[in-house]
């Protein structure tokens, strides 16, 4: 493969995963990671991505489309989902946020009876409504172009109003320094009111949303009680959680 059609590949993949790691290309690309610095450092200086410690993110700080963000590393996610729900009993209360890894996780919730669900996302109502005698209660606010779900002040406003057992909260980006961060303001303060309104706060994401820092900070990362993802997590992330008490749950897929 010649340099330019490797430097496109990296390209390509940013554009649906954001961050990707040295390793990573070098499984992808099979060439060596000497190369594939090589390519990062000349793709940077091009201002076509932004270096980082292991790896690069886009430059672009927009939230890649839903429908993209569904068709990636499903077996990631929906291993991500099933090993979140096995947290909830039955009866239990639930916060479930929008995005595509909390709606393999509520999808790993449909077994589950009695529970008392409360989310922003029509997907994730649509699958845990109407069945085991739950009882689901859907945030109010104005729905996001694209996603099916709602955000802003009434949002928030409504969630104020309940606490839970749990609540499942999508991860957008956790830098290796434990900055956990979001796209938009209103989705930050919707997804730090959910780890303040539970009794135990876990985020979801897969491998992706890991190593980068987005532009707005979600408050609340000292509350969390777990993180479910499906690689292990860098040295000093790692450290910074363990530090925090938040316990990593590792999901094979």
């Amino acid at each position: 493969m010649l340099a330019v059609e490797r430097r496109d590949r990296i390209l390509e993949i940013l554009k649906d995963a954001r961050f990707v790691s040295v390793n990573d290309l070098h499984d992808d690309l099979q060439v060596s990671r000497e190369t594939i610095r090589r390519d990062i450092n000349q793709l940077a200086d091009e201002k076509r991505l932004i270096k980082t410690h292991g790896g690069a993110h886009s430059i672009s700080r927009a939230e890649p489309a839903f429908a993209d963000r569904m068709a990636a590393n499903l077996p990631a996610k929906r291993a991500i989902g099933n090993r979140a729900a096995d947290l909830v009993p039955d009866n239990a209360t639930v916060m479930i946020d929008s995005g595509t890894t909390c709606i393999f996780t509520a999808e790993a919730l449909m077994e589950r009876r009695g529970l008392t669900v409360i989310t922003n996302d029509i997907h994730v109502a649509g699958k845990l409504a109407d069945r085991n005698d739950n009882r689901v209660l859907m945030l109010g606010g104005e729905l996001v172009n694209g996603e099916s779900a709602t955000m802003g002040r009434d949002a928030t406003a409504m969630l104020e109003n309940y606490f839970a057992d749990f609540s499942f909260i999508g991860i957008s980006s956790l830098s290796d320094e434990g900055d956990l961060c979001d796209y938009t303001r209103e989705a930050a303060a919707l997804r730090s009111m959910m780890i303040h309104q539970a009794r135990t706060p876990v985020l979801v994401g897969d491998h992706d949303k890991f190593g980068w820092s987005g532009q707005v900070r979600v408050d609340g990362l000292e509350r969390v009680g777990y993180l479910v993802t499906n690689r292990a997590l860098a040295p000093s992330l790692s450290a910074h959680l363990k530090k925090l008490g938040v316990v990593a749950k590792i999901a094979k897929a």
